[in-house]
C-alpha cells in the first residue's frame, strides 16, 4: 500500500535590488511593504496550525535589503540619522505633514498602487480619500487638497499594505484604522515603529518556525541570476530554436555563477543559523551545466518547472497515461555533482496564483482537493508520491479577501485533516524517500514555459545582455587596479547586474511604465559599475532598451507555468 500523497507548498519571496546606485535610494517600496504583509502573514499562518508545513524560499538580494531597510529605520527612530532612503517612508515620518508640490504630486500616484476592491475600498475612510482625488483631477482642483489629506493617504496607504495577521491582532495597526483620519505625526511615528519592528524581526520568526519543524528554509543563487545564460547562452536554442543571442558569451561565466551560489550559502547561514539543504535556481532556469554547480557545491535538491520535465522526456506529461513521472523527484547528474530534483505541478499552482482569487473560498478549497484527489488516485500503487506547488509568495495574495489569510488557513487545515495526504517539505520527504529514477538528460529551461525566451531571445533582452558583457569586459581590466574595498563594492555592483528581473521586463508584452522604472534603474547600475571601475560611461547606457506597452496579467509581476499544461 502506498504512503499518503505528500503536499509540498512552496513559496517563493523574491525581489530585486531596487536601491538607486548613484542616489541610494530607494526608487520602488516593494521589499518593505511585502515584508510587512506577505512575508509577516504566510509565517503567521504556519505558526498558528498545528502539523502546517511549508518551504520558504528567501532570496539573499532580498533578505540584504529588508535589513538595510530596518538598519536605516531604527537608526532614524533612534534619532541617529536625519533622513530614510525610501521616500514613502519619508513622507509617512514627515514630521510637519506639509509636503511640497512634489512630494504631492508623488503621494498621488504612489499611494494608491494596490488592489483597490481588496485593499483600499474596504476602508471607506482609505474609499473617500480616492474618490476626492479622482474628484479634484477631474475639475483641477488638486490645489484644493489640504495637507492633511496627504498625511492621512500616506498613512492609509501604509495601514492597507500591514499583514491581514498585524491589522487584526496589533494594538497601533487597531487604533489607527479606527481612528481612520486626522493622524498626528504621533499617529505616523507610532505606525513607523511597528514597521520597523516587522521588517526587524523576519529573521528570528524563520528562525524559530524552523526549529519547531515547520517550515523548510532555502536560498537561490545571491543577486537571482538566470545561470544557464551566464553559462551558455546557447542553451535558450534548446528550446526555442531562431532565439536571438550574444555573438559572445558571457565572460567568466562560470566563476560568477559560483560567486553567487557561494554568496547565497554564506548569507544564508548567517541569518538564518543554518546551512540550506535545497535552492530555487532563479526563476526555476536549470541546465545540466548550472545543476552539476549546485551539486558540487552542496546542495542535496533543488526544483523547476513541470514543463523542462515534458521537454526532457520528449512527451507531454498530461498526457501520459497516468502522468505519474511528475509525482517523484528525478537524480540528475553523476556522483558527486549530483542533485535530486523536484518539478512543479503547473495546474495546481497556477490555480493558486491566478484563478482562485476569483472563486468563492469554499469552492476553491473543494477544487483543490477534487485535484489533489485525481492526483492521488493517478499515483496510487506508487511507493512515495508528492506533488510540489511552487509558486510566487508574494504577488498573489493582494488578490485574495483578506490577504488570503482565511483561504491558506482552511487550505492548510483542510489538507491536514484529511488520511490520504501529508504536508511536508523537500528535505524531510527525502529523508524517508530516497530518489531513484535517473532523468538521463535535462533539457535547458525554466518554470515559464519550459524555455528560457522570458530572459532571452528578443532584441531587447539580447540588447540587455550585451551592455552586461560589455561592462564585464570592463570589469575584467580594471578590477585588479582597484583596492580590495573598492574591488569588494564593484563585485558587489556586478551581482546586481547579473540579476535577472532587469531582462524580465524588457519587452512589448509588459506595462509601459514599469518597463521604463527596470529599463532606468538597469542603466542606472550599470552606469554605477563603470563608475566604481574607474572606467568610462559607454553613451549606449543613455540610450532606452525597451518601452513596453502590454497590459501583461497580473501587471508582468507573476507568470503562469507552462504552455504544454
Amino acid at each position: 500500500m502506498s504512503k499518503p500523497l505528500s503536499v509540498i507548498f512552496y513559496w517563493h519571496m523574491h525581489q530585486p535590488f531596487y536601491c538607486e546606485a548613484d542616489t541610494g535610494n530607494y526608487h520602488l517600496p516593494w521589499v518593505y511593504l511585502h515584508a510587512m504583509k506577505d512575508y509577516t502573514d504566510m509565517a503567521e499562518i504556519l505558526s498558528q496550525l498545528p502539523r502546517a508545513k511549508a518551504v520558504i524560499n528567501y532570496v539573499p538580494s532580498l533578505t540584504a535589503q529588508i535589513e538595510d531597510y530596518a538598519a536605516h529605520l531604527r537608526e532614524f527612530l533612534n534619532g541617529d540619522a536625519k533622513s530614510l532612503n525610501d521616500p514613502l517612508l519619508a513622507a509617512l515620518a514627515h514630521k510637519s505633514g506639509e509636503y511640497s508640490e512634489a512630494e504631492r504630486s508623488f503621494l498621488l500616484e504612489a499611494c494608491f498602487r494596490l488592489n483597490h476592491e481588496r485593499n483600499m475600498h474596504r476602508y471607506p475612510d482609505y474609499s473617500r480619500l480616492w474618490n476626492m482625488a479622482e474628484h479634484a483631477k477631474n475639475s483641477e482642483g488638486l490645489n484644493y487638497l489640504g495637507d492633511s489629506f496627504f498625511s492621512d493617504l500616506v498613512t492609509w496607504y501604509h495601514l492597507a499594505w500591514l499583514g491581514e495577521t498585524v491589522r487584526s491582532r496589533n494594538f497601533v495597526a487597531r487604533r489607527l484604522i479606527e481612528k481612520a483620519r486626522d493622524f498626528s505625526y504621533q499617529d505616523r511615528r507610532d505606525l513607523l515603529s511597528l514597521i520597523t519592528t516587522l521588517l526587524s524581526d523576519i529573521p528570528a520568526t524563520h528562525r524559530r518556525l524552523v526549529e519547531a519543524g515547520k517550515i523548510e528554509l532555502t536560498t537561490t543563487p545571491y543577486a537571482h541570476p538566470i545561470m544557464p545564460l551566464m553559462l551558455d547562452f546557447n542553451t535558450a536554442r534548446e528550446t526555442v530554436e531562431d532565439a536571438l543571442i550574444p555573438n559572445e558569451p558571457y565572460p567568466g561565466g562560470r566563476e560568477r555563477a559560483l560567486d553567487h551560489i557561494a554568496l547565497a550559502r554564506s548569507s544564508h547561514e548567517k541569518l538564518f543559523g543554518h546551512i540550506p539543504a535545497g535552492c530555487w535556481p532563479a526563476e526555476g532556469a536549470v541546465s545540466e551545466a548550472s545543476l552539476k554547480l549546485l551539486g558540487a557545491s552542496g546542495f542535496q535538491w533543488c526544483a523547476t518547472g513541470e514543463s523542462v520535465l515534458h521537454h526532457s522526456l520528449k512527451y507531454n506529461l498530461r498526457e501520459q497515461q497516468g502522468n505519474r513521472d511528475l509525482y517523484h523527484p528525478w537524480l540528475i547528474g553523476e556522483k558527486d555533482e549530483q542533485i535530486t530534483c523536484f518539478f512543479r505541478d503547473d495546474r495546481l499552482s497556477d490555480l493558486l496564483g491566478f484563478e482562485y482569487s476569483r472563486w468563492n473560498m469554499q469552492d476553491a478549497i473543494n477544487n483543490f482537493m477534487h485535484e489533489l484527489a485525481n492526483i492521488r488516485h493517478r499515483t496510487k500503487g506508487m511507493e512515495a508520491p508528492v506533488v510540489s506547488i511552487i509558486m510566487d509568495g508574494e504577488n498573489a495574495w493582494e488578490h485574495y479577501h483578506e490577504n488570503a489569510l482565511p483561504f491558506l488557513t482552511n487550505l492548510y487545515q483542510t489538507i491536514i485533516e484529511h488520511d490520504e495526504y501529508e504536508l511536508t517539505t523537500f528535505s524531510d520527504y527525502l529523508e524517508n524517500n530516497k530518489a531513484t529514477e535517473k532523468l538521463e538528460h535535462l533539457v535547458s529551461g525554466s518554470w515559464v514555459y519550459g524555455n528560457l525566451s522570458t530572459w532571452i531571445g528578443d532584441n531587447a533582452k539580447t540588447r540587455g545582455w550585451e551592455l552586461l558583457i560589455e561592462a564585464k569586459k570592463a570589469y575584467d581590466i580594471h578590477i585588479d587596479q582597484l583596492s580590495p574595498e573598492q574591488q569588494e563594492a564593484a563585485n558587489e555592483q556586478l551581482r546586481i547586474c547579473e540579476g535577472s528581473d532587469w531582462c524580465w521586463w524588457f519587452g512589448d508584452y509588459n506595462p509601459g511604465s514599469v518597463v521604463r522604472d527596470f529599463d532606468q534603474l538597469y542603466r542606472r547600475h550599470l552606469k554605477k559599475l563603470h563608475q566604481l571601475l574607474g572606467s568610462p560611461v559607454p553613451p549606449s547606457l543613455s540610450e532606452n532598451i525597451s518601452r513596453g506597452g502590454g497590459e501583461a496579467e497580473g501587471g508582468g509581476t507573476m507568470r503562469r507555468g507552462g504552455a504544454d499544461s
